[in-house]
């Protein structure tokens, strides 16, 4: 039986959504703000301000919050982050937050620490542990790779059950708004796994047009990560996940995304036709036509 929902009428208090213009962030503050709960959206460029380097913020954002999602930018793998987790979430159990949510990643052993630590504190927590996005290929970093046809990377033949960001979203906000979900890790990933080049010829199909799978040597990889300009921090996380969580550790699916929601996860094939409707992955040069 689903666990009922927290409407704005019995919820008291403001939900907190850290990094709430990023990938999950967004559509989870979305998705609060439709159920009529109040949501306080902090990232860097908002009012409140939320900077994960900038401790200086933090309480302001906090102020009046009964629950908050926790997602740490770029990733929980950058040396820092699990220090700067343990403080966020002494500073929320401080100021009387009863619910936290932690996006982090499956694999990584930086990540599985900053759990533990939200684990151990004074507070209603869920984790929701999360495989590669699928939006990482069509509003993230590789959409400029599919555009232009070819998806050069160093991840060889080791599957990844990709998963919809849009379902770790609704994990997230059950979790922040439902009853039933506190004390829970929730690996959540599609339905199958796939090699990057199956997933090449699952957007090909989608967008009517080939779209290559290449891989590169992961030095090659590094040293053009690192001319295109990007972060220090981006170049090195980049790095850490072809060669790290790309070693087949990885390479099975789980079911939080079942306990969570009761329903299947999104299948790569429904993503892409509906991301190929939206002109996402039309050739470069090419007009759009939707």
């Amino acid at each position: 039986m689903k666990a009922p929902s927290i409407t704005q009428q019995d919820h008291q208090g403001v939900v907190l959504v850290l990094g709430g213009t990023g990938k999950t962030g967004r559509r989870v503050a979305e998705r609060l703000q439709a159920r009529g709960i109040e949501t306080r959206i902090a990232s860097r460029s908002t009012t409140p301000a939320f900077d994960w380097n900038d401790p200086s913020g933090w309480e302001t954002a906090f102020e009046g919050v009964t629950a908050a999602y926790l997602t740490y930018a770029p990733d929980l793998a950058i040396p820092g982050a699990t220090e700067a987790i343990r403080r966020v979430v002494d500073l929320a159990v401080a100021k009387g937050v009863r619910r936290l949510v932690l996006l982090s990643g499956r694999g990584e052993e930086e990540a599985q620490a900053c759990e533990r630590i939200l684990q151990a504190a004074e507070v209603e927590w869920t984790v929701v542990r999360a495989s590669w996005f699928m939006q990482n290929f069509s509003e993230g970093e590789f959409l400029g790779m599919v555009q232009a046809g070819v998806i050069t990377l160093p991840a060889g033949d080791i599957p990844e059950p990709f998963i919809d960001v849009d379902d770790i979203a609704e994990v997230a906000v059950a979790a922040l708004t439902e009853e039933g979900h506190a004390g829970e890790t929730y690996e959540v990933t599609g339905p199958r796994c796939l090699t990057f080049a199956e997933l090449a010829g699952e957007i090909s199909r989608a967008a009517g047009r080939e779209v290559a799978f290449v891989p590169v040597p992961a030095a090659d990889f590094a040293r053009a990560v690192t001319a295109s300009g990007a972060p220090q921090e981006v170049a090195w996380l980049l790095n850490y996940l072809f060669e790290t969580v790309l070693d087949g550790r990885n390479a099975y699916v789980a079911d939080g995304v079942q306990r969570a929601l009761g329903r299947a996860p999104v299948d790569v094939t429904a993503f892409a036709r509906r991301i190929a409707a939206h002109g996402s992955w039309q050739a470069v040069g090419e007009e759009a036509t939707a």
